[in-house]
């Protein structure tokens, strides 16, 4: 198939395009930037924007730097631009590790990062860090910029607390201390499939026992979050498989699974467990484990 027609604006500038966006997202107007995730729902007209506003020329979206302790990123900024780390210490590492399960690489060569969070997958693994990490998303319009946070930006399945005429123009994600442990997990049934269960756990050791865990979850629910009840079984705890096991189960226990016609409920709760499990061996393999 192909898309419906369309009306096509290239704006030069970013104030160019949030006026671009004000007067048209009445007529169904949409912000186009990497293109990975939209252009193959219009291929199949699951969506008919009858406007696009390219934003691939607006050079002020290009960021990738470190301000004021925050990795900030442009919605220009590819996955690709996360192969080798963005920011020094472990969340460049974090981010390189991750953006690797993001399908394929001429996916991720056009794709962008604030692009992902925008569309809100739930199988989206740069909208699952988002979630863990809680990030950061500076929505921009005619009115200004609005900075809401991860834990309030998704809503829901392709839900998200963007408004119609905003446009989301730079992702934060606050800087991790070199102390910081991390591990994910995912699980699709092919490499470059959509995820069906991921985990990102990230982690201190404090005189050996854990602080200040974070375990966010994408794939099971509607929206990525984290899990409060599986970090309070870690926080002060000594990492142990036990210990590990017990986090897994209560954030297992936890879901609201989604379901469809090749993955019931039990399935995704079980995944999840496994998935939270390997994550968190991942980050903090107990002394004589491998990772």
């Amino acid at each position: 198939m192909k898309p419906a027609p369309f009306a096509y604006h290239r704006p030069a500038s970013l104030d160019h395009a949030v006026r671009l966006l004000a007067e048209l997202a009445p007529q169904d107007g949409r912000v186009l930037a990497g293109g990975q995730s939209l252009v193959p729902m219009m291929a199949f007209r699951l969506a008919r924007p009858a406007h696009l506003i390219d934003i691939t020329t607006v050079a002020a979206l290009d960021e990738l730097a470190v301000r004021n302790g925050k990795l900030c990123i442009g919605a220009r900024v590819r996955h690709a631009d996360f192969h080798r780390p963005a920011a020094e210490g472990p969340l460049g590492v974090l981010l390189s590790s991750v953006v690797r399960h993001i399908a394929h690489y001429p996916i991720r060569s056009r794709g962008t990062f604030c692009g992902s969070l925008a569309h809100a997958d739930p199988a989206a693994e740069w909208c699952a860090v988002a979630a863990t990490l809680d990030a950061e998303l500076v929505a921009v319009s005619t009115g200004g910029e609005r900075i809401i946070a991860a834990r309030d930006f998704f809503r829901g399945a392709m839900e998200t607390a963007l408004g119609p005429e905003e446009l989301l123009g730079e992702a934060r994600l606050p800087l991790l201390s070199n102390d910081t442990c991390f591990g994910f997990a995912e699980f699709s049934r092919r490499a470059g499939d959509y995820a069906l269960a991921m985990a990102l756990a990230v982690l201190h050791l404090e005189d050996g026992v854990i602080a200040a865990p974070r375990i966010g979850i994408g794939g099971v629910e509607a929206a990525p979050r984290r899990v409060a009840v599986a970090e309070e079984i870690l926080q002060g705890e000594v990492p142990s498989p036990e210990v590990f096991q017990a986090a897994a189960a209560a954030a297992a226990a936890a879901i609201e699974p989604l379901e469809d016609p090749q993955t019931d409920a039990q399935y995704r709760r079980e995944l999840t467990h496994a998935m939270v499990y390997r994550a968190l061996m991942r980050a903090c393999p107990p002394r004589g484990t491998q990772r």
